[in-house]
């Protein structure tokens, strides 16, 4: 919904979109870029920063949350949510966005129908992680504020901060992994970020950067 008002016009920067699914968290901010898009797709991670503080916050000192790169949300190491991204207009590095959409989504209370925790070791929901207290508004609320601060912050600072904060609860630091996207595969040691938030990868004495820009979904192409 948010990528289809947004394309026609109806939505535009600082609206939010949100489900009103109880047992899920759903969420969609709209912004209107002003720098091209190699730039803005820096708001990927920046979206992820903003819940790691927000669930910082509000769950148990215990609750370890991390990051593995583009999207995936890790709570106590299992996969408990995403950002997703989408953005207006061509799929062009120098070109500014007409529009982006940043979507998060958790798992935030485990329904009847849904496995056991124990029959999915990498996969789990906020309330089984001693986070049942915490509300579908709160979470929202609390997620929109920390990523208004971060773009305070981006806008006055640029990246350097963000991309730091995104490194400490990285989740597969300097260990193999294997990313897909674009239609290919690739395979490497986790170095880190670049500069606008690509994956560095290392491959014997190479190095590689699998592009941010390839996790974006361009609708309006």
């Amino acid at each position: 919904m948010a990528c289809t008002r947004a394309s026609a016009g109806e939505l535009g920067a600082g609206d939010v979109v949100w489900s009103r699914h109880a047992s899920r968290i759903g969420i969609a901010i709209i912004l209107e870029p002003e720098v091209p898009l190699e730039t803005a797709v820096q708001m990927l991670p920046l979206s992820m920063v903003a819940i790691g503080d927000c669930l910082g916050v509000l769950t148990p000192p215990q609750v370890g949350l991390t990051f593995t790169w583009p999207g995936d949300i890790r709570v106590n190491g299992a996969l408990c949510g995403a950002m997703k991204a989408a953005a207006g207009g061509a799929r062009d590095t120098s070109a500014v966005p007409d529009w982006m959409v940043l979507g998060l989504w958790l798992r935030h209370i485990r329904e009847n129908t849904e496995p056991e925790p124990g029959d999915v070791p990498d996969q789990t929901w906020l309330s089984e992680e001693g986070c049942t207290d915490l509300s579908r508004t709160e979470i929202i609320e609390s997620y929109s504020r920390h990523f208004l601060t971060w773009l305070n912050s981006w806008n006055e600072d640029g990246f350097e901060s963000v991309h730091a904060s995104w490194l400490f609860r990285a989740h597969e630091r300097e260990k193999e992994m294997v990313i897909e996207l674009g239609g290919k595969a690739r395979t490497g040691i986790f170095q880190g970020l670049d500069d606008n938030g690509n994956l560095l990868l290392k491959h014997g004495e190479d190095t590689s950067a699998a592009l941010l820009m390839d996790y974006f979904e361009f609708p309006d192409e």
